[in-house]
């Protein structure tokens, strides 16, 4: 029987209300250590919780929900109690002098959740993401997973690829069963050619996933005095970096989060690039290009009539939008055509153009119904094996059955890998059910 845990489940004292969760086996004992009556399951109750002395300790709302129908599985308790540390820190140290009872680790209640089959790794994943979530795009990704969205997806897939395998199985093994009709097998390889191509797809959102929930990299570089400190400031609506005429005033990386229409911008002012004896400016500049080799956008700034950037030897896979700059000082005829944007950080011109050039690639998202797309490296691994086997067993066309049957149990157990749930008895359960094999 493992120890009954509990926890402060909302936010940092002091606040209106403060929730504690208890979850275990022995989570009923609360009830006898507070001198309160349990109540109807899943109701919140009103109850005055007592000291050990049996004076009044504060008054809560007390929910309570049997095992199995509760967040973890177990027996859980919440009380909702006055957020004053002094309140919260009495009931945690009542709570901590039950047997068997202590403070819950780290993510332990989500643990527990998904030893118990409450919920799977994805949504997991998710429900971490959704706590840490700072923008609209990140909630609504971290609502696809946390609520099934994505697993439901997966699981899906898993069952085409398990019913695959069992019509595999069944033309090796049973072949000799009146109920098993014969080369079964050629009836799966169209099938799988499909669900290769919706993975393929689905693997290739996961760019955009990773830029939704780790937020767009933007890399503002140029040559000294070009603006970049400026613009900076005019993105963020404060002085972040500091703005002189003095080339060479920025020399380290400064960074800020900006929400750009729901989704997250992280944004980076440079050091300009040029060739100094300062020995400090240079590692500013070396910062700089490490950063530029980061970037998901580079947005390289030149006073308009300049073109540092030709001069540049940029390796890298970003995106580079070559801004001209100061254009308040410039005529339009002066303007040259070989910028993507024109822009004036001191009027505002054309910076209302330049977030719909840093959101042009992934602003179709937000138009989607659904944001189910792998957030995590984890997930795309897995999924980058699930591609390969399940490729290698349409290929080799040339091996025998019970070799590409193995390409498909690796295809599938990457799946399993996904969800953490890995059940031989899947494939058991089809083959019986389907063909009455065993009768």
């Amino acid at each position: 029987m493992r120890d009954t845990i509990f926890a402060l489940s909302s936010g940092a004292p002091p606040a209106g209300v403060a929730v504690i969760r208890v979850s275990g086996t022995q989570a009923w004992q609360v009830f006898q250590a507070f001198g309160i009556s349990q109540g109807v399951a899943r109701r919140a109750t009103r109850r005055r919780l007592l000291t050990d002395d049996g004076d009044l300790l504060d008054e809560a709302i007390v929910i309570s929900f049997p095992a199995p129908y509760s967040f973890t599985g177990e027996n859980c308790l919440e009380l909702q109690i006055h957020g004053g540390r002094a309140v919260i820190s009495a009931v945690l140290g009542r709570l901590s002098r039950i047997a068997s009872f202590r403070l819950a680790e780290a993510g332990e209640f989500s643990r527990r959740a998904f030893e118990n089959g409450k919920m799977d790794l994805v949504e997991i994943e998710g429900l971490a993401d959704l706590i840490h979530a700072e923008t609209e795009m990140q909630r609504r990704l971290a609502v696809e997973q946390s609520s099934g969205g994505l697993s439901a997806l997966y699981y899906a897939w898993a069952d085409r690829i398990t019913r695959a395998r069992a019509l595999i199985e069944a033309e090796l093994d049973f072949a000799d069963e009146d109920d098993i009709p014969g080369s079964v097998s050629h009836l799966v390889w169209p099938d799988l050619e499909g669900l290769l191509l919706d993975v393929t797809r689905h693997l290739e959102d996961g760019r955009t996933a990773e830029i939704i929930r780790d937020g767009l990299k933007v890399v503002i570089a140029g040559p000294p005095n070009a603006g970049k400190s400026t613009l900076m400031n005019r993105l963020a609506e404060r002085d972040v970096a500091i703005v002189t005429d003095v080339a060479g005033t920025t020399r380290d990386v400064l960074h800020v989060d900006l929400d750009m229409d729901g989704f997250s911008v992280r944004l980076y002012d440079t050091a300009g690039l040029r060739s100094t004896d300062d020995r400090i400016e240079r590692i500013g500049i070396d910062r700089a290009r490490i950063k530029i080799d980061e970037a998901d956008i580079i947005l390289y700034l030149d006073e308009i009539g300049n073109d540092s950037l030709s001069k540049q030897n940029f390796v890298t896979q970003a995106k580079i939008l070559h801004i001209g700059t100061q254009a308040d000082r410039h005529r339009q005829d002066d303007v040259a055509t070989s910028y993507d944007l024109h822009i004036s950080a001191a009027t505002g011109q054309g910076l209302a153009e330049l977030r719909q050039l840093l959101l042009s690639d992934v602003g179709f998202i937000g138009e989607r119904a659904a944001f189910s797309m792998p957030a995590r490296e984890r997930q795309r691994q897995n999924l980058r094996n699930m591609v390969e086997d399940l490729g290698l067993a349409l290929i080799k066309t040339n091996e025998s059955l019970d070799i590409r049957a193995e390409y498909l149990r690796r295809a599938s157990q990457a799946l399993e890998r996904m969800t953490g749930r890995i059940d031989v008895e899947d494939l058991l359960g089809v083959i019986f059910s389907e063909f009455c094999v065993g009768k």
